[in-house]
């Protein structure tokens, strides 16, 4: 077979059931692409974790079908062995046919205790390996190099120089591919063993990136220092042990360099008197004195951003490694005053929103169901959290929401955190928020940990996020006393409110709102540009900054977020229609059925019809879309509620103190 997924998809046909129950203990169903394909044949996929939460879906969205005579497909996934099944429900068992796959059933040669910590995206590279060198049986070392060699392209045994070294660091951490920590701690045993790596931070630089990352920056002024006749370059001490010089202009690795420094992976360093070279990766790598020095970077953004836009058929990976980029492309444009630039911003802009409203119309049920090992969409963050909680029964983990900020805002932060504080050690990362991007559907569902299918009575208000909260920490065995709330924040003082809030011995868990960017938002007539002004003049203010700092005093790790971003966008026309919307936003218009939304839709024909996905029964979604709003026309706001790349894809930041 082609596809791994082949094995399983041939057992879906559609028609022969109404209902199949499936042992997936490994996850596989609702590996994004496997979910699209079942989904593109008719089935909907519905997960048995909470036996209530799944008897109300199930009753409210499929039972009731079945009822009226009318047939559809529906696969509830289990992560259960086969043996467990039984356990179901009995009339879950008498309606269905059961069906059970796993990893070692794909996979029978390689270990299985190994394969199942891979990411599942990864099982395309690993079954075409397979099917080429066909493996005899391998234990789990031997499994660990298979996968280190065929899905990483790293030979550990074969690295045996400096620029062999970091051109495949740079592979793993610029491409931003995840390798789990049985194979990391492989690669770090075999790297170390090879003795020309004995003083190199091995164990740091190869499993995270923020470490390897800062040790090329702090190695990058001993570089540029070679260039200066002047003796001027600043060189600090050295934090990570390991050879001063590094390979910087070596062909291999300066292919790299100018992006590193074009995404703010690396940060540019003072220097003068400089010689270089017309042809040299070392230009972007200095602050020069150049009027346009942000006109040159930005103008190499441009080009990165319309070389790498994903085209429909990519994951959302790459959708999330590709809004980084675009973000930090955004804040250069918004914090400069260039008419042109924005003018061409928006231009590529328009292009990307056409893509990316294809594509979430296609891919976006596929991620509901996806693992929160890697968090894909808001609900699967407090999961995550959980998982960690399970893992270090000291850990304490505070989440900070901020209300409406987009990924480009982010960037502006981030840059005035690392000004105040260089030992901050802040990991990105980009996750969907529910659509529509209103606060009352998407914060919900990060402080629920589910879809907005379960909370149908408060889907209009943000009223019970304190219940939800603390109901999902409940359930995960934390006392009342251990979990925190608040919300309403953005100004005043830090100490009190969070004395005010949290028990530094008691408190684990802390959910935190700031609601000061959506504040500035809906008061905002100056455009996105004005939106990082302000941004910027409240970061000064201090209070962000403050939160996040004695947070991590109090001992707490920070997960910081957003509901939504947000957008600016024009009026085509607000539509006149008394009580027939139950929601009447700039960006987006809710109709209790599809027949009210169609007859709108066929007027503003800027505006999609959204599928209700996740949503409760009676809410449908009509978005405006690219930049338009249901505003007077000509009338220009910065808004949210749409599908726009700016609104939907929201940053996730993990923010600890680094050690060294």
């Amino acid at each position: 077979m082609s596809s791994w997924r082949d094995i399983i998809l041939k057992d879906f046909v559609p028609n022969v059931s109404k209902l199949t129950l499936v042992a997936d203990p490994d996850q596989l169903l609702t590996e994004e692409k496997l979910t699209f394909e079942l989904r593109k044949r008719g089935f909907d996929l519905i997960e048995f974790n909470d036996p209530i939460e799944f008897r109300y879906a199930y009753e409210s969205q499929y039972r009731s079908i079945w009822d009226r005579g009318e047939h559809t497909d529906l696969v509830v996934i289990l992560r259960l062995q086969d043996t467990e099944l039984d356990s179901l429900p009995y009339d879950l068992l008498q309606a269905g046919r059961t069906l059970s796959f796993n990893l070692g059933d794909i996979f029978p040669n390689l270990s299985y205790p190994v394969i199942e910590k891979l990411d599942r995206g990864l099982l395309d590279s690993l079954f075409n390996a397979q099917n080429k060198f066909s493996p005899d049986r391998m234990g789990d070392n031997a499994t660990k190099d298979f996968i280190l060699r065929h899905i990483y392209g790293i030979a550990s045994e074969l690295i045996t120089t400096d620029v062999e070294l970091i051109r495949a660091l740079l592979r793993l951490h610029y491409g931003k591919l995840h390798i789990p920590e049985v194979v990391t701690d492989r690669l770090i045993t075999s790297l170390c063993e090879n003795g020309g790596y004995k003083t190199w931070p091995i164990s740091e630089i190869v499993p995270d990136e923020n470490a390897f990352f800062s040790f090329l920056q702090e190695r990058w002024p001993i570089f540029i220092s070679g260039f200066d006749k002047s003796g001027k370059v600043k060189v600090e001490n050295l934090k990570y042990p390991g050879p001063e010089h590094l390979p910087f202009d070596h062909q291999d690795i300066k292919v790299y360099i100018d992006n590193l420094f074009l995404e703010g992976k690396l940060t540019p360093i003072d220097a003068t008197n400089i010689e270089l070279g017309a042809d040299t990766c070392v230009h972007c790598g200095i602050n020069t004195v150049s009027a346009d020095k942000d006109g040159l970077r930005i103008s190499r953004l441009f080009k990165l951003v319309e070389k790498e836009m994903p085209n429909l058929n990519a994951r959302y990976s790459d959708w999330t490694s590709f809004s980084l980029k675009w973000a930090e492309l955004l804040s250069l444009v918004f914090s400069g005053n260039n008419i042109e630039q924005q003018a061409i911003l928006k231009d590529i802009g328009d292009c990307l929103t056409t893509i990316f409203t294809d594509w979430l119309t296609e891919r976006y049920s596929s991620l509901i169901n996806l693992p929160p090992t890697s968090p894909a969409m808001l609900h699967h963050i407090p999961r995550s959290m959980a998982r960690e909680m399970e893992n270090s029964p000291t850990h304490r983990t505070a989440l900070i929401v901020i209300d409406g900020l987009s990924m480009d805002q982010w960037v502006t932060i981030r840059h005035f955190f690392q000004k105040q504080d260089c030992k901050l050690n802040i990991r990105e990362s980009g996750v969907f928020a529910w659509i529509p991007t209103l606060t009352s559907v998407s914060r919900q569902t990060i402080f629920s940990g589910k879809p907005p299918l379960y909370f149908p009575s408060s889907i209009n208000s943000t009223n019970k996020e304190e219940k939800l909260w603390k109901q999902f920490w409940e359930g995960n065995g934390m006392s009342k006393l251990e979990v925190a709330y608040k919300r309403g924040l953005g100004d005043g003082d830090v100490s009190g409110i969070l004395e005010s809030t949290i028990n530094p011995n008691k408190t684990k868990v802390v959910g935190l709102v700031v609601d000061k960017v959506d504040k500035i938002m809906h008061g905002m007539q100056l455009g996105s540009a004005g939106m990082h002004n302000q941004i910027m003049q409240w970061c000064k203010s201090g209070f962000l900054f403050t939160l996040v700092s004695q947070l991590l005093d109090y001992g707490y790790d920070i997960w910081l977020t957003a509901d939504h971003g947000n957008i600016e966008c024009k009026g085509q026309g607000r539509p006149s229609e008394g009580v027939l919307a139950e929601t009447r936003g700039e960006r987006v218009r809710v109709y209790p059925t599809p027949e009210l939304r169609s007859n709108v839709a066929g007027i503003y024909t800027f505006a999609h019809e959204w599928q209700p996905v996740g949503l409760p029964a009676n809410y449908f979604p009509l978005i405006a879309g690219g930049h338009n709003a249901f505003l007077r026309q000509g009338e220009t706001i910065v808004g949210h509620g749409g599908i726009a790349i700016e609104e939907v894809i929201v940053p996730l930041i993990k923010i600890r103190r680094k050690k060294r």
